[in-house]
């Protein structure tokens, strides 16, 4: 795939690498979009290139309806990604991200495509556990605003600002849909491992709810916490970053060029 065509539509990546012997597609948080990892690109090992996921309904595709259930959404993706399997490709993913990849994770396998040689989860539970909040996306919009603060996720300046929060709100609704209507089904393990990540100081993902990650693979598990909230992937970014590096080079090391 050519840089140009990588950057219209589901992909983004700020530095194309023909050379690279490693992808890892990077998925958002709700609300976010492929911007959210627009430096990572800078910080990742030579031999890996960086492709960030661009939903419907934000950004460059913000004429465009995003999603609000994970099955349609996963099959979008599973679709558009085919291209990009003829190498070795790992996945991130944070919060919603997280759920999103490891749905598409599943998908891929189910279609007899390339799956990711690594699955890398960031700040959300294990998706076998029940979740226990109720659903928010249907509330009123002061209501939903008010838990939109509790996240920390959005500044106060933005959710304070009438016209702004306006065009937001759709997307919001239908990410926050999209993982209050998720339903977990049951399947085996993914045969690749999995490394979770978590904020010390997150309200709503406890070091419990990561570890319970571990059921799903028949492969490795590796938990690493950092100090923060569930946002930790901000203010941590370059301790993260030297996370997710170092467990691919271990990959790389392992299955050296030729």
């Amino acid at each position: 795939m050519t840089a140009s065509s990588a950057n219209r539509g589901w992909f983004v990546h700020t530095r194309p690498n023909p050379q690279a012997r490693l992808r890892l597609f990077c998925f958002p948080y709700a609300g976010g979009g492929a911007s959210v990892f627009r430096l990572w690109a800078n910080e990742m090992p030579a031999q890996v290139e960086v492709l960030a996921i661009q939903p419907p309904g934000r950004e460059t595709r913000l004429s465009e309806k995003a999603f609000t259930r994970m099955a349609p959404y996963v099959q979008n993706i599973a679709r558009e990604i085919a291209p990009y399997t003829d190498k070795p490709f790992a996945f991130f993913g944070h919060s919603l991200g997280a759920r999103v990849s490891f749905e598409l994770a599943r998908s891929l396998r189910r279609n007899a495509m390339p799956t990711p040689v690594q699955l890398f989860v960031s700040g959300n539970p294990a998706p076998h556990i029940p979740d226990p909040d109720p659903p928010i996306y249907h509330l009123p919009d002061s209501e939903f605003i008010q838990e939109l603060r509790g996240y920390n996720g959005t500044p106060n300046e933005v959710l304070e600002h009438e016209e702004l929060m306006e065009l937001l709100l759709p997307l919001l609704r239908a990410d926050f849909e999209l993982h209050d209507t998720y339903t977990y089904t049951s399947d085996e393990p993914l045969d690749c491992p999995i490394f979770a990540f978590g904020g010390l100081r997150d309200p709503d993902v406890s070091q419990d709810d990561l570890t319970a990650w571990r059921k799903q693979t028949s492969n490795s598990f590796n938990l690493r916490m950092f100090p923060g909230d569930h946002f930790f992937l901000h203010n941590e970014r370059t301790q993260l970053i030297r996370a997710v590096s170092q467990d691919m080079l271990v990959w790389l090391s392992r299955f050296p060029r030729g």
